[in-house]
C-alpha cells in the first residue's frame, strides 16, 4: 500500500470507502423485492434468516399471493404458511413469527409498520438487523444493517474489530454519513458477493485495494496473489 495515499484516521477511511463503493455500485439497492411495501419488507426480512435473498424472493411471491396484506396474514392458518415458506428453512419458527408479527401490527398499529427501533424489535422475529433495514429503506433514517457481509468487510477494512452485530453497528454509526448509511450497507452486500467473499476473496480485483483503502487485502495479496 502506498503510505502517501493511506487515510489518516477511521473517519477519513470510512468516507473514502463510502465514496469508492458509490462509484462502483451507484445503483445498489435492497436485494429483497418488496417494492414500496413496508410490511412486505418486514416479513421478507424475517424469512431471510439463514436463507438467500433469491430464495426469499421466490417464496414470498407465492406467500403474498395467498396473503397479500398484513390483515390476511395475521389470520392465516399456521400449517398453510409453513408449507408455503418451507424452502426458506426454519419454517415452523418463521411461520409463527410472521403470523404473530402481523397480528401485533394489526392490534397496535392498524397494520402499519412503526419506524421506532424499540417498537420494531418488539415484533416477533425482528432484531436490530431487520429493524435497521426497514428504518433505512422505508423511512429514510440513518441505519446500519449489520449482516454477515457488513461484519466481515467492516473488520477487514479496519472500521471495527468485533464480530458482534450490535457493536459493529455502533462502531459504524459515527463513521458513515447518516444520509448514506442505508445505501452503504447495500453496497457492502454487492461488494461482498462480487469481490470480498468470506472464503475466496478476489483481492487482486479489489477496487478498494487499488485505492489504498484495505490493508487486509494488501497483506493477503502479497502473501497469496491471485
Amino acid at each position: 500500500m502506498n503510505a502517501m495515499c493511506a487515510p489518516q484516521d477511521k473517519g477519513e477511511l470510512a468516507l473514502r470507502i463510502t465514496e469508492a463503493l458509490e462509484s462502483v455500485y451507484p445503483d445498489a439497492s435492497c436485494a429483497l423485492e418488496a417494492g414500496s411495501d413496508p410490511w412486505k419488507l418486514l416479513i421478507m426480512g424475517i424469512l431471510s434468516a439463514q436463507c438467500t435473498d433469491r430464495r426469499v424472493n421466490e417464496v414470498s411471491r407465492e406467500l403474498f399471493r395467498y396473503y397479500p396484506n398484513c390483515s390476511s396474514l395475521s389470520r392465516a392458518d399456521t400449517a398453510t404458511v409453513e408449507t408455503l415458506i418451507r424452502p426458506c428453512g426454519l419454517f415452523r419458527t418463521k411461520a409463527r413469527n410472521i403470523i404473530a408479527a402481523s397480528a401485533m401490527l394489526m392490534e397496535r398499529y392498524q397494520g402499519s409498520v412503526p419506524e421506532d427501533m424499540e417498537e420494531l424489535v418488539a415484533l416477533p422475529g425482528v432484531g436490530r438487523k431487520i429493524a435497521n433495514l426497514v428504518r433505512g429503506d422505508v423511512f429514510g433514517l440513518p441505519a446500519i444493517v449489520a449482516d454477515t457481509h457488513c461484519i466481515r468487510i467492516a473488520n477487514r477494512l479496519g472500521l471495527c474489530s468485533t464480530s458482534d452485530p450490535e457493536k459493529v453497528e455502533r462502531a459504524l454509526i459515527p463513521l458513515i454519513p447518516p444520509n448514506r448509511s442505508a445505501a452503504f450497507c447495500h453496497r457492502l452486500v454487492r461488494f461482498g458477493r462480487d469481490c470480498c467473499a468470506a472464503r475466496s476473496p478476489r483481492c487482486g480485483e479489489c477496487p478498494l485495494r487499488s485505492q489504498g483503502l484495505c490493508r487486509w487485502s494488501d497483506v493477503r495479496f502479497e502473501n497469496n496473489p491471485r
